[in-house]
């Protein structure tokens, strides 16, 4: 019973994700029709792309990123400032999820050496922030922008147009709301200086991301380039492989036959679509924050041909409650893990300023 309850804590979507597929069988018996239902160029390249980052992370490619940036901050306001400015712009090529991974653990050590400790709440939980707003800004920044640009068939051309000036409004806001504070000197000093190691391995994954990238416009087919990352992180690093985020390819699994067999549940489908069809922009933030963006992009793109009010909806949601995107609850659990934590002071601090964030954001987003 302890292991169900631990698996259960561990992968609430992904249990939650599979609750829904096996309701949804009841009302819809399995048959061939649920293999129409999965996206397998979607689960391809979110393997690929997670395999890849953890092949960065392996090198200590991000370790050496931030101690480099971090190292020449000259004052707490420079500091904060880069400290959320790092998992912005990193969000854009290594996901969301990732760039907390990676950088909220620096902010929490970066700001206990200086004796700033009254800063973390306020730096993690605009890192968490940055990290979801910043993912906007490319089809690879998250899992929901990646399904809906190959779900859609969209152009470079229409999503970028569609999400930068939200991106650059956002990040404008950020650096206004991390520049505010105290702004005496500050140095900060790491004990063991990161370097870059299997500089080897690291040219391939670099090589193999910008396949990806290739991938994701439709230069190159997935199927070949999915056999080439395993086969190579196979042969490279076998121990990489087992740090790919399989829960949430299966999630995503899960949610294909849950929007798949709803889509065939005539009285469910035409409510859905009459609240998309009302205003999608809305309907999809709104399922947002009760199931998270990238379920609620899954399951809402079979019911609306607006992909523009779909995409902005899921990516404005993140915001919100802190199950509204995923990566929000890595950075709580970060947070938890220091000695002097407060949840219920980083709950508030963090739910006002998502709120306050997304009553600016969802607004402009409707005028795109």
């Amino acid at each position: 019973m302890k292991k169900v309850l631990s698996f259960l804590k561990k992968e609430p979507t992904l249990c939650a994700a599979a609750a829904l597929a096996l309701g949804s069988m009841c009302a819809v018996p399995p048959s061939a029709a649920y293999w129409d239902y999965i996206d397998f160029r979607v689960l391809g390249l979110l393997f690929c792309l997670m395999a890849v980052v953890a092949g960065f992370q392996s090198c200590g490619f991000f370790q050496l990123l931030a101690q480099d940036i971090l190292g020449k901050c000259g004052s707490c306001r420079t500091l904060r400032v880069l400290l959320v400015a790092l998992p912005f712009f990193c969000s854009m090529l290594v996901t969301n999820d990732v760039s907390l991974i990676a950088f909220v653990p620096f902010a929490i050590l970066a700001l206990n050496t200086l004796g700033q400790r009254r800063d973390i709440i306020r730096v993690v939980v605009l890192q968490t922030v940055a990290a979801n707003l910043g993912s906007m800004a490319t089809p690879v920044g998250n899992p929901q922008n990646l399904y809906l640009y190959a779900r859609y068939g969209l152009d470079a051309g229409a999503f970028f147009s569609t999400l930068l000036p939200l991106v650059a409004v956002s990040f404008v806001l950020l650096m206004a709301a991390s520049a505010w504070g105290e702004t005496r000197r500050a140095e900060v000093h790491f004990d063991r200086p990161a370097r870059l190691t299997h500089r080897g391995h690291f040219a391939v994954y670099l090589a193999l991301f910008g396949a990806c990238l290739l991938c994701v416009f439709r230069v190159l087919p997935y199927q070949p380039l999915t056999a080439a990352v395993f086969l190579v992180m196979l042969a490279l690093s076998p121990e990489i492989l087992k740090k790919v985020d399989y829960g949430l390819l299966l999630t995503f699994v899960f949610f294909f036959i849950f929007s798949g067999n709803l889509g065939r549940l005539t009285s469910i489908h035409a409510l859905l679509a009459d609240l998309l069809e009302r205003n999608t922009l809305l309907a999809s933030a709104a399922v947002s924050q009760v199931i998270s963006n990238v379920p609620a992009a899954v399951l809402l793109s079979g019911l609306t041909e607006n992909w523009k009010g779909l995409l902005l909806g899921v990516d404005v949601g993140g915001l919100g409650t802190p199950v509204a995107s995923l990566a929000s609850l890595i950075s709580l659990k970060l947070y938890m893990a220091t000695p002097e934590h407060t949840l219920g002071r980083y709950l508030l601090v963090f739910t006002l300023v998502n709120l306050v964030a997304l009553l600016l954001l969802l607004p402009l987003a409707a005028l795109l």
